[in-house]
């Protein structure tokens, strides 16, 4: 009799041992599945990105395989400064921690250079050609002074030490030496401040000052093209001056960092010390000479000063 009881028991509770099995194999499964896809997206296994700015394809493509990187191309753009197909820029960017075989995006140089056609700027003034130049995605680049009398009026325009004939196809962002006349009762200009300017703007500061750009020098701070594009100037020869007392077409070596701190506390130095000059101390060039004022002289100069800014701003 109690054997009956036992096996009628079982047989009525055959369904609890069943969903215990279920139970125990969708565990094992779970387990199973968990250290499968562990081990597929090697979870907690990073590598670190290396920084291939200012490679060529060729040996960033050598060193994306060595660590087990993928490279593609999204962009290209042209700067003549770089070497083509150098690259210029990575996503993500360098020391990221990224799964093995991650694509890594990255913007080169353009292999073909965009060519555009060169104006002609003859007979312009200096600021009328850097106009038309920057218009035709071109750049001021020497300044050549020859006697004249019509300082800073264009008398020729060359590329690469060949005259330029107007309407050559040249590359994009090329540089385009000016010969300008050069009167010698109007040959000086003053030195500006650059100190702390960023990068982008001091050749045109340069220029607008009838001065040229002789070297540009940056510090340990500016590793990249990237970084040269954020640089600032920090230092430079010679120093600025206050009055005329440079003659145009000087050359001024410009030293640049990262460092806006830097840059920026050497700007009050560089102001302070041109506040406590005195302008009628200024040393002079060679061959000028110096004529004594009248009285009124200050005030007639001031005015002939403005009439000539309002010349300038109707042309």
């Amino acid at each position: 009799m109690a054997k009956k009881n036992t096996k009628d028991n079982t047989r009525k509770y055959w369904w609890l041992g069943h969903l215990i099995l279920a139970v125990a194999a969708a565990f094992v499964t779970v387990l199973l599945l968990f250290w499968a896809l562990k081990g597929i997206t090697r979870h907690g296994k990073t590598l670190e990105v290396p920084d291939f700015s200012n490679m060529t394809i060729s040996e960033a493509n050598k060193l994306a395989r060595k660590s087990h990187l993928r490279l593609k191309i999204t962009d290209s753009v042209y700067i003549p400064q770089l070497h083509a197909g150098q690259v210029i820029k990575q996503t993500p960017s360098a020391g990221s921690k990224v799964k093995k075989n991650r694509n890594i995006l990255i913007t080169i140089n353009s292999l073909v250079p965009m060519m555009v056609k060169a104006p002609d700027v003859v007979g312009y003034s200096l600021r009328q050609a850097e106009s038309n130049l920057t218009a035709a995605n071109l750049r001021v680049g020497r300044l050549n002074y020859v006697p004249d009398i019509a300082t800073n009026s264009v008398m020729g325009q060359s590329y690469k030490g060949r005259p330029l004939v107007p309407g050559t196809d040249i590359p994009a962002q090329s540089e385009i030496d000016l010969s300008l006349g050069l009167s010698g009762d109007n040959c000086w200009t003053r030195i500006p401040n650059l100190i702390a300017v960023p990068y982008h703007r001091v050749k045109s500061e340069l220029t607008y000052n009838s001065l040229n750009l002789d070297k540009i020098l940056f510090d340990a701070t500016v590793k990249t093209y990237a970084d040269t594009l954020n640089s600032v100037v920090y230092r430079q020869e010679p120093e600025p001056t206050i009055g005329k007392s440079a003659r145009m077409g000087t050359g001024v070596t410009l030293f640049l960092t990262l460092n806006k701190e830097l840059a920026e506390l050497n700007r009050k130095n560089v102001v302070a010390k041109d506040q406590a000059k005195d302008t009628s101390a200024l040393a002079l060039p060679k061959d000028t000479q110096v004529e004594e004022l009248p009285e009124n002289a200050g005030e007639d100069q001031q005015a002939e000063d403005i009439d000539q800014s309002e010349d300038e701003i109707e042309l």
